[in-house]
């Protein structure tokens, strides 16, 4: 079972939330929380898997209480933020903090239920749309080039390849296919990419393969 907190101050949120979520044979809701604070002393007490994080709420908005949470002592819980997008300016600044992902208030239950389960799995994966308007409006992106950015230069050419097409949002199956590899071995680029980078997950390295300019240059 997939243990979830739901953090939002709109009580009618959370229980449509609580009610799309427990439909599922392997999600259930272990508690929910009206504000930052009380989502940082429910996830200490509670030891969800995930917390599914507002970011506009009351006393402490969803990205201090992402940075908090993430902070403390681990095994800490997956966060993914609840955005409307168009209002919310701090999703960036929520990865930062330690963000799994992002999932729209505006979803159709079954990406809510999917985007859970891929975040557990460890995909994290954002819709390429949902991305590239992000990244676009947050990060001061260099102007294209031709060479590999300096921060990447650690990378092989297929790690480069690998990240470039986690930023696209294709998941390590859709990476296999594309070049030709197993899964086991785009996990282990993956997994090489990120630790050689210092990230801490796959949304990390969209916003940095974005941030540097790596995807204004031609694969």
């Amino acid at each position: 079972m997939i243990r979830i907190l739901v953090a939002d101050n709109e009580a009618l949120v959370r229980g449509g939330l609580r009610m799309i979520l427990e439909a599922q044979p392997d999600l259930v809701v272990v508690g929910e929380a009206a504000d930052g604070a009380e989502a940082v002393e429910q996830a200490r007490a509670l030891a969800p898997d995930l917390v599914l994080m507002d970011v506009r709420m009351p006393e402490l908005d969803g990205l201090e209480a992402t940075r908090r949470l993430l902070s403390g002592r681990p095994p800490t819980p997956k966060v993914v933020v609840l955005t409307t997008f168009d209002l919310d300016d701090y999703v960036y600044e929520a990865i930062r903090a330690g963000a799994c992902g992002f999932l729209l208030k505006t979803a159709p239950p079954h990406q809510l239920v999917e985007g859970v389960r891929a975040v557990m799995c460890g995909d994290a994966l954002l819709a390429p749309q949902i991305t590239r308007r992000l990244l676009d409006r947050f990060i001061q992106r260099p102007p294209p080039g031709s060479t590999t950015p300096a921060e990447l230069a650690g990378l092989t050419p297929r790690e480069l390849d690998v990240i470039r097409l986690i930023a696209h949002g294709h998941s390590n199956a859709e990476i296999a296919g594309t070049l030709f590899l197993s899964e086991a071995t785009v996990k282990s680029h993956v997994n090489h990419l990120l630790g050689k980078l210092g990230l801490r997950d796959r949304v990390q390295a969209v916003a940095l393969a974005y941030r540097t300019g790596l995807m204004d240059l031609q694969p």
